[in-house]
């Protein structure tokens, strides 16, 4: 999954980014108002964390333009201000949660994954195929009761395709979810994690579960009948 963080505060912004990815997360940062909407219009990410008060215009109007604009990426506000009345015109405008300074990491954990599965329409902290289960909080991955160690990438790039389910994602838009900013799209480390991803599905379940469709990108089948 990929966030984007809008914080001017350069230690905590690159405290919280240095702890996403440690999470699995791909992480994009931006320093103030104007960066954060010029990068939120310019990518695709699954959720972008806003500051509220930030240099060149605050997290509201950023917000505000982007709405405006048509864009429904979820967005959590992060904020030093504890004013109700901030919190109401935040949630107004089109956010999705609100957190206040200061947080603890783990709550702040907790508050991101429940606004992802939100977005993506998932109410429980899990998702299944037919004997795949994936339990998101914990990055597990099960085929019946036996465990399948995925590595970080692996775990987001079936997380991305679950969540997509019966739809292909190219390549691009599956690197944009798995990989930050920087990353070349042009290399072939997606296909290789994704044909690491689908043996060790095969063994676990017999399936290879990921198909590919030739010259577009991956897909997740519906789930048999």
């Amino acid at each position: 999954m990929r966030l984007l963080l809008v914080e001017d505060d350069t230690d905590l912004s690159n405290t919280l980014a240095r702890g996403f990815r440690e999470e699995g997360f791909s992480v994009d940062q931006a320093f103030d108002g104007p960066e954060g909407l010029h990068v939120a219009l310019g990518g695709e990410y699954d959720l972008v964390i806003l500051d509220l008060m930030l240099p060149g215009f605050d997290g509201f109007r950023l917000l505000r333009d982007l709405r405006g604009r048509g864009h429904r990426v979820p967005v959590l506000f992060l904020t030093a201000s504890a004013d109700v009345e901030d919190r109401i015109r935040g949630l107004q405008l089109g956010g999705d949660d609100y957190l206040a300074k200061p947080f603890s990491f783990e709550e702040l954990l907790a508050r991101i994954r429940a606004v992802l599965r939100r977005a993506a329409g998932v109410a429980q902290n899990h998702l299944t195929w037919d004997g795949l289960r994936v339990e998101v909080d914990a990055h597990r991955v099960f085929w019946q009761d036996a465990e399948i160690p995925l590595t970080p990438k692996e775990f987001h790039i079936l997380e991305a395709l679950l969540l997509q389910q019966g739809k292909v994602l190219s390549r691009t838009r599956l690197v944009m979810h798995v990989y930050d900013e920087a990353f070349d799209s042009d290399s072939n480390v997606i296909d290789a994690h994704v044909a690491n991803l689908r043996r060790k599905l095969r063994d676990a379940s017999g399936s290879a579960v990921v198909e590919t469709v030739r010259g577009v990108g991956f897909r997740i089948p519906e789930p048999p009948a």
